[in-house]
């Protein structure tokens, strides 16, 4: 008897849910299919939209996809003939758009994005930003008439959605390799999502409450992604470490203090805290004078360059630098300039790449930058008044360091040349934003710049996620998210080419990721294709007996009727007798409420001679003396207990007797 035949006799012994089942897998073609992005009605735009295509190929795919156009169904019958399995991966092209010796190739599986369907009319490639012409591709990358480089393609056919926050998700965080992600909300929560384990229910692997009852405000990674940086509607910061020993450690360094109103945390990868930085003395008036921030932070980022230092913003009114390394005080404080003595709040701040300059957004509306080197101080070295009317809730280096992207409450996105501050270079208007939040970003070759939009109340848009062109400053596509909730936060995630928007109102909140199977890498790709675990007959339950019984406690159970009780009382002479009312007025005699000619009986009692008043003509000291007498014959309290030691009282005789004695 071989091996085979042996092991199919043993399992006739065991039961046919014995072993470990194999894992569904789901085809990723199908999962794909599935989370294939609508096309939103488009907004009324003023300027056209250049993302548009010239063609109307987008008509047949009945506008479910937004992005490059999917290519036509090939004409001839005879390609893929003998497949019965699913393709996996992009769509081949048409065979006319190839030549007619690749007829026989159509078993090899195609590499790259699929090519565009044929163009009628066709337009000269662009030369690019590098200086090639682009001929050599075969035209490959001419979607439009409007975006004529690959590097202008944004990843928008697949949308997937991160759920779980109940209020608008205010903050933001990627780790550098794509696989984790992070968002804080304004239900106090931290919910972290990894790529990596999660299958297509898209749930997170930990919630976190950093603050009870304080928004989440920013959240940001360190440069080696190890540890993470939250900060909160409160005055303190807190870190977390990679070992749950020198989390500890670090919390009995951090001086704990629940009853501040501010807080900035670190974490460690898992969600393990740290360290929280120290809150200041809100009684002392010099801001340099104190440990730490006295007022609610607005915003917090890690330095891209040293894993050790970290920069804050603060209602307060100022700037500070901390060392992750000891929670008891900052390494710098900056206070902006302002026109007037007063605390005017920091409502944004950031590093630019390379760690050395770092930049404010002011409440008066101004952008002030500095340069750390040695012996600097709080004088900005770029100061740019009423740069923006009203609260400024973003700020973006370029890599380059040579534009600076502003995003503000006044409905506006402002790029500015950091060569020449004076004037911005281009400002565009008509982004409604109403969340302090909404923050600026570049794509990943930064040619383009992204932006969300908040709903108005009589819109009828939605929120839309805006991309402009950096060199030539005009609006390259206007993408709709949502038709209810905001868009707070975006990010393009250079490594793995997709993008990340927060939306949310005050019941609902998530994190949407646009992407696409042919240009994207990993991320979403990963999670989305990975079906989750079937329930086994041999999964073990503890299936938990449950107990019905509403009325086992007084507190539960219902009043009984107290009709009859009352009908009882009633027959009864005694329980419904009236009582009596409070007898007031002056007293006679000793009894309260009774005069002398209340009662009928005293007025003639009186009037018969036999009440007498003599009170009134009486001598208070004859009154009390004609009882002294009978006092010292029979005492009865006081005198019998000092009779002994007692003196006896001596009365001093009259001027009268004395008188007469003299006589």
């Amino acid at each position: 008897m071989g091996g085979d035949e042996m092991d199919e006799a043993m399992r006739a012994y065991f039961p046919l849910s014995f072993g470990k089942p194999s894992k569904s897998q789901q085809n990723p073609s199908l999962a794909h299919s599935l989370t294939r992005r609508s096309a939103p009605a488009p907004p009324p735009a003023s300027a056209p939209n250049p993302n548009s295509k010239p063609n109307g190929d987008e008509e047949e795919d009945d506008g479910t996809m937004v992005g490059p156009p999917p290519p036509p169904p090939a004409s001839t019958g005879d390609e893929g003939e003998g497949e019965e399995e699913a393709m996996i991966g992009p769509p081949r092209p048409p065979p006319a758009s190839r030549g007619e010796d690749e007829e026989g190739e159509e078993e090899d599986a195609m590499i790259g994005p699929p090519l565009p369907p044929p163009q009628s009319t066709q337009k000269p490639s662009s030369s690019r930003p590098d200086g090639s012409d682009g001929s050599d591709d075969d035209s490959d990358e001419e979607f439009d008439e409007d975006s004529p480089d690959d590097s202008h393609k944004i990843p928008l056919s697949n949308e997937i959605v991160l759920r779980g926050h109940t209020k608008v998700v205010s903050a933001l965080a990627v780790d550098h390799t794509g696989s984790r992600v992070i968002s804080g909300s304004y239900d106090y929560t931290v919910r972290m999502y990894d790529f990596q384990g999660m299958n297509s229910k898209l749930q997170s692997f930990r919630q976190l409450e950093p603050f009870e009852g304080h928004q989440v405000r920013s959240l940001s990674w360190s440069p080696t992604s190890d540890k993470f940086l939250c900060v909160t509607g409160s005055a303190q910061a807190n870190q977390a470490s990679n070992t749950r020993k020198e989390a500890w450690e670090k919390m009995e360094i951090g001086h704990r203090c629940q009853s501040s109103i501010m807080l900035y945390l670190i974490y460690d990868r898992d969600g393990l805290t740290l360290g929280e930085f120290v809150r200041g003395d809100m009684y002392i008036r010099d801001l340099k004078n104190t440990k730490g921030h006295i007022s609610g932070l607005t915003g917090g980022e890690w330095n891209p360059k040293s894993k050790e230092t970290i920069l804050t913003s603060s209602e307060d009114g100022s700037l500070r630098l901390w060392d992750v390394n000891d929670f008891t005080s900052q390494k710098q404080v900056v206070k902006p300039k302002l026109v007037r003595p007063s605390r005017i709040p920091v409502t944004a701040c950031a590093w630019d790449f390379e760690g050395k300059r770092i930049v404010g957004g002011i409440g008066d509306g101004s952008i002030q930058l500095w340069t750390i080197k040695t012996g600097w101080g709080s004088r900005p070295d770029i100061y740019v008044e009423k740069a923006h009317s009203d609260d400024i809730t973003g700020l973006k280096f370029s890599t380059d360091g040579q534009i600076l992207l502003s995003r503000s409450m006044d409905a506006t996105l402002k790029v500015w040349d950091l060569r020449q501050m004076k004037s911005p270079v281009k400002v565009f208007g008509d982004l409604p934003n109403h969340y302090a939040q909404t923050n600026v970003g570049f794509s990943p070759d930064e040619q383009l710049i992204c932006t969300g939009t908040s709903i108005e109340k009589n819109s009828t848009s939605g929120s839309l996620l805006c991309f402009f062109d950096r060199k030539k400053l005009e609006l390259f596509s206007r993408v709709g998210i949502s038709p209810s909730l905001s868009v707070i936060r975006c990010l393009w995630h250079p490594r793995i080419n997709q993008v990340f928007a927060t939306v949310g109102d005050k019941k609902e909140g998530g994190t949407r990721i646009l992407y696409d199977p042919s240009i994207s890498q990993r991320g979403a790709l990963v999670c989305v294709g990975r079906a989750p675990r079937r329930k086994s007959v041999d999964d073990y339950e503890v299936h938990q007996p449950v107990i019905h019984n509403p009325h086992a406690l007084p507190l539960f159970r219902d009043q009984p009727s107290r009709k009859r009780q009352r009908e009882k009382i009633l027959k009864d002479p005694l329980k419904s007798h009236k009582p009596d009312l409070p007898v007031n007025g002056p007293g006679f005699g000793g009894r309260v409420g009774t005069t002398k000619g209340s009662l009928l009986t005293q007025y003639l009692m009186k009037q018969g001679g036999l009440i007498k008043e003599t009170w009134m003509d009486e001598d208070p000291r004859e009154a009390i003396l004609k009882y002294a007498d009978a006092a010292a014959q029979d005492p009865k309290f006081i005198a019998p207990a000092y009779a002994e030691t007692q003196p006896k009282p001596m009365f001093a005789k009259s001027d009268s007797e004395d008188e007469d004695n003299e006589k």
